[in-house]
């Protein structure tokens, strides 16, 4: 947000919940610099509205009052827009500042700090220390993509973006154009819910796999935004998560892990391979073709084919 964009939300705010009587456009207009300096009156009323809607949008209780004589009036209760106490007690206290630990890093570690400190204040114990590095619990959110923090603030502000894509199954990216709507870390991996206007549809990214800068865009949203976005439940049924069906793979002895920790079977086949049986759920082919030579499937067929296509496409590059 620009320096005199902020001035004029603030000059905005404060004069709203300042008054004790609703003031009209023309008495806000003179009590404000930046609306007197607007050269026209309908750029004053697009510059007002616009104000009052990313003011209300910031959470403050604008209330629009008619007069006996018709005119329109504007003001901020100040008992509709306080807070109500917040006590927690030594145990609820404890659980958040072991939660703030999570963000010692990138953006979030400033605010995690001075959340602590109010966390202090409202009965955190001095002698509980949630950065004590031998704490028997040590939890952690990592956060290694650069994408991160660009789409954090996207998410945050409803800000349209731009990044360039790479498919699991294509060798170069592609430019996406998306509405982001949630973050969230799934098996170590942070993924994007948003909508892509390209497709106009809801697509789910996975930040290791944008490359180059996030680009903000500053139109608005164009598609509403769920209550409940399922990023988890989504990325989960493309990994097979909920997959009804199995498949029979080959793979090298030594390789491929995380494939060992879902399967339901495993057989040693000697010359340094194993069979092994797993769910077989929508994206499972995605998923096998980032072993590379490490797997072979053997059944089903569909399977088969559909990991085949897709090496076959990154190898045509």
């Amino acid at each position: 947000m620009a320096i005199a964009k902020a001035e004029r939300l603030m000059n905005l705010a404060l004069c709203l919940l300042g008054t004790r009587r609703p003031l009209s456009k023309r008495e806000l207009r003179q009590s404000i610099e930046a609306y007197l300096e607007a050269g026209s009156d309908d750029s004053f009323n697009r510059m007002f509205e616009r104000d009052k809607d990313d003011l209300r949008e910031l959470g403050l209780v604008i209330e629009t009052v008619e007069s006996l004589d018709g005119e329109v009036g504007y003001l901020a209760r100040r008992d509709s827009n306080r807070l109500p106490p917040i006590t927690l007690d030594a145990e609820e206290a404890a659980a958040l500042g072991l939660a703030a630990k999570v963000w010692q890093q990138a953006r979030l570690a400033g605010a995690a700090s001075g959340a602590l400190q109010k966390l202090r204040a409202a009965g955190l114990p001095e002698e509980v220390d949630p950065y004590e590095p031998h704490s028997a619990l040590e939890p952690r959110i990592p956060v290694h993509e650069a994408a991160f923090e660009p789409l954090m603030l996207a998410c945050r502000d409803r800000r349209p973006v731009v990044f360039d894509y790479r498919k699991a199954n294509a060798a170069q990216p592609e430019a996406r154009h998306v509405e982001p709507w949630a973050l969230e870390c799934w098996r170590g991996h942070w993924y994007l819910a948003g909508f892509d206007r390209d497709r106009g549809a809801e697509r789910v990214f996975r930040l290791s796999r944008i490359t180059g800068r996030v680009r903000s865009r500053g139109a608005r949203f164009t598609a509403p935004v769920p209550d409940v976005v399922t990023v988890r439940e989504t990325v989960a049924s493309w990994a097979g998560e909920t997959a009804d069906r199995s498949a029979l793979i080959r793979l090298r002895t030594g390789a491929g892990y995380p494939l060992r920790a879902k399967a339901t079977a495993v057989r040693e086949l000697g010359d340094g391979w194993d069979e092994l049986e797993i769910p077989y759920g929508h994206g499972l082919d995605a998923w096998l073709v980032e072993f590379g030579p490490d797997v072979v499937v053997l059944e089903p067929a569909e399977l088969r084919a559909d990991v085949v296509d897709r090496l076959r496409a990154v190898a045509k590059g």
